[in-house]
């Protein structure tokens, strides 16, 4: 096997300036490699468009790699043609076939000693090592075309082994030495081939070749348009787009929209596509069935619909389906039911779409069920339904759909009280979003992350996220993130006993229109803005917000909606009457999953009793709720039951497991204390965590006075031992 050596060399390497925004830094870093030299370049000649993630980034820094090919030329012609065949076999398509080649030709690997010395590359049994990937790119490019041709020629008669084949016509495609409609022909055969076997990246490359080769231009267009598809099934995001950027395929410019553009453009482009596929075939960037290719383009243009928060786009794309007599995505109907007030009409459809979660089957249609089960209350079926796509989609190679995937089955781990778990989860999902250039799916993240924040008392972090969240949203009008951010700000408000702030940004919340709030969040946080408003005494508002809510819980029958409909009748009630409403919430959260509802149930229930004298009752529920909370890791809500049971009077045991780090650091904290201890550095964190490095700081800060120590070393020595 050959690989490239680590890309960074030396202890001084350039930082990336702190403004440049997270998506375009992280896909930065892997346009270099990792190399940061390589990087800083990069970034140093983004155009505005670039900055803000619009425009696909440049493939190489023009500079370095001058100064990487003179260091090439400067070596022995021997030592050149054995780095070229090297580099061949590695570039742009890994094939392994450089020992073979070597065999086949006996060729002498004596004159490698040469590029040792020099420090470009180093032999090992498996093949040559290069010092990095600029190196090696250096090493193709700085050959001839005869030598070039040559090696592909050699590299393509040694690869004759099982599943070889798509490697083999890459090597003989890049030998050619004009268009050739026949080996145009192999090269799409192969990529069939390597797209079947849920190689994407292989498959690019292929096509790629065979459009450069096929002598006809509309031909070319639409065997580049494939290459785009297969770029961005890879996750190469950058490639994807200036692929794309020489065609005329709407469908594509639209998903690509919909992941990293403005969402209303996105929804148009993919609207626009749709109706072409129904009334007109496939265009150049699909063979698949039109019928079937408008269903999948009407699903994209629904999830876009969903982004925006934007009843007009739902309503008509409802009307382009029932137009064109396409049955289309339940998640599309449901939602422009449900916008409308048609509760009836919006559960079936609902159902109708949640019902398609077997195993297997199209990634895109499992994220929708995930969608309509979450829209229905029913969170094990939403995660169930996002755990298969997000599986489906690993299994056809197409990585850049998971994250798509995580960003709704995050609220299925909010509402079920696996904040701490789903965190990780979630951030892994962010990286990948920002690697594979899905900066909207990122924001969406962000935005989670927030909320998870906010449930377990990582204030600072909840604000970074939720700003960072909204700030991008705003501007490509990403109504649903932006509405969750500010959701979790007034979350936290809530949590934190500002019920004033808490209930401004609800309100706020519920006047926004589209790109700015979204009608599906302002739904799901009804129950927490009813609160807020009992305890300022704005009563009027609460009821009108809550006879809604009531009337979807009633229409769909999920027992969490329907505890929490109860919850809000027993606030908006007093006395007696609201005892026998908190009871029906809790015996109707016992069928349900929201588990960390329940436990703020109780709390508010303890409360109330506490204050008709129901002592003994009312312990017992606080108790039961200062359990869930801190099981839960959400402190905020521990300490607002450890003060309603010090109000009664009741001795309150300090922190559960005062000895046990994992009790007494937040999620967040513990995170950091965690890579601290391993020695990296605040920068290191930050960037791995995607936060600021204040705020790492800020943290670490925190950690320590926690734990009452004052330096990284006593940390390593309690991690030790813990």
């Amino acid at each position: 096997m050959v690989t490239s050596a680590n890309p960074v060399r030396g202890p001084a390497q350039p930082e990336l300036g702190p403004s440049l925004p997270e998506g375009v830094r992280v896909r930065i870093l892997r346009t270099a490699h990792g190399d940061r030299r390589a990087a800083a370049e990069l970034a140093s000649a983004l155009t505005e468009r670039q900055l803000t993630g619009l425009d696909p980034l440049p493939a190489q820094p023009p500079v370095l790699l001058r100064a990487y090919r003179q260091e090439v030329r400067a070596l022995p012609d021997a030592t050149r043609r054995l780095l070229l065949l090297a580099a061949a076999d590695q570039y742009p398509v890994d094939t392994h076939a450089f020992l073979r080649a070597v065999t086949a030709t006996r060729l002498d690997t004596r004159p490698l000693v040469t590029a040792e010395v020099a420090g470009v590359a180093h032999a090992t049994a498996g093949g040559i090592v290069f010092r990095d990937p600029w190196t090696r790119i250096a090493a193709y490019e700085t050959a001839s075309v005869t030598d070039r041709r040559a090696v592909h020629l050699l590299l393509a008669r040694v690869l004759r082994g099982e599943g070889e084949s798509p490697r083999r016509s890459w090597h003989r495609g890049a030998a050619a030495l004009g268009p050739s409609r026949r080996l145009a022909a192999e090269l799409r055969a192969a990529a069939h081939t390597a797209r079947t076997a849920g190689d994407h990246a292989l498959a690019c490359a292929l096509v790629e070749r065979a459009a450069a080769l096929s002598p006809e231009p509309s031909e070319r267009a639409r065997l580049l348009a494939r290459a785009a598809a297969d770029a961005w099934r890879s996750g190469d995001a950058d490639r994807a787009r200036r692929l794309v950027a020489a065609t005329d395929d709407d469908a594509l410019g639209g998903l690509l929209a919909l992941r990293a553009g403005n969402a209303t453009d996105a929804f148009d482009a993919l609207l626009t596509a749709a109706v072409r596929y129904a009334q007109d075939g496939p265009g150049p960037a699909r063979t698949d069935h039109p019928q079937h290719a408008a269903v999948h383009l009407l699903a994209r243009a629904t999830e876009a619909a969903i982004y925006t928060g934007d009843l007009r786009r739902c309503r008509e794309a409802a009307a382009v389906a029932d137009r064109l007599g396409i049955v289309p995505p339940g998640t599309l109907g449901g939602l422009a039911a449900a916008f409308e007030g048609r509760y009836d009409d919006a559960r079936d459809l609902l159902k109708a779409a949640a019902g398609r979660c077997g195993p297997g089957g199209d990634p895109t249609l499992l994220i929708h069920s995930g969608i309509a089960a979450l829209m229905l209350g029913d969170h094990t079926a939403a995660a169930t339904a996002t755990v298969r796509a997000a599986a489906s989609a690993r299994a056809g190679g197409d990585g850049v759909t998971v994250p798509q995937a995580m960003e709704f089955r995050a609220y299925a781990d909010f509402w079920t009280g696996r904040p701490r778990a789903a965190e990780a989860a979630t951030l892994e999902a962010l990286r990948q979003a920002y690697t594979t250039g899905q900066d909207n799916g990122a924001c969406h993240l962000q935005a989670a992350l927030a909320m998870f924040a906010a449930v377990t008392g990582d204030e600072d972090v909840c604000r970074e996220r939720a700003e960072a969240a909204r700030s991008y949203a705003l501007a490509r009008g990403l109504g649903l993130p932006a509405a969750l951010a500010l959701f979790a700000l007034a979350f936290l408000d809530l949590s934190t006993g500002r019920f004033a702030a808490s209930a401004a940004r609800l309100r706020a919340l519920a006047g926004f229109g589209p790109g700015h709030g979204h009608r599906a969040i302002r739904h799901i946080a009804t129950p927490h803005y009813v609160e807020a408003a009992v305890r300022t005494g704005d009563t009027r508002v609460a009821r009108a917000a809550h006879a809604d809510y009531d009337h979807w819980a009633r229409t769909v029958r999920s027992p969490d909606d329907l505890a929490l409909s109860a919850r809000c009748r027993a606030l908006l009630a007093s006395g007696a009457e609201a005892v026998e409403h908190y009871r029906t919430a809790l015996d109707l959260h016992a069928s349900g999953t929201r588990d960390f509802e329940r436990a703020r149930t109780e709390l508010l229930f303890g409360g109330a009793l506490r204050r008709l004298r129901h002592r003994t009752e009312a312990r017992d529920r606080l108790h039961s709720a200062l359990e869930a909370f801190e099981h839960f890791g959400s402190p905020q809500c521990a300490a607002a039951a450890r003060t309603e049971l010090r109000v009664l009077g009741e001795p309150v045991s300090p922190v559960r497991g005062a000895d046990d780090l994992v009790a007494r650091l937040t999620a967040q904290q513990l995170m950091v204390a965690r890579m601290a201890a391993d020695g990296a550095t605040n920068r290191e964190i930050a960037a791995r965590l995607l936060l600021s490095p204040r705020t790492i700081d800020h943290h670490l800060r925190g950690v320590f006075a926690r734990l009452g120590i004052r330096s990284r070393i006593e940390l390593v020595r309690l991690l030790g031992e813990g």
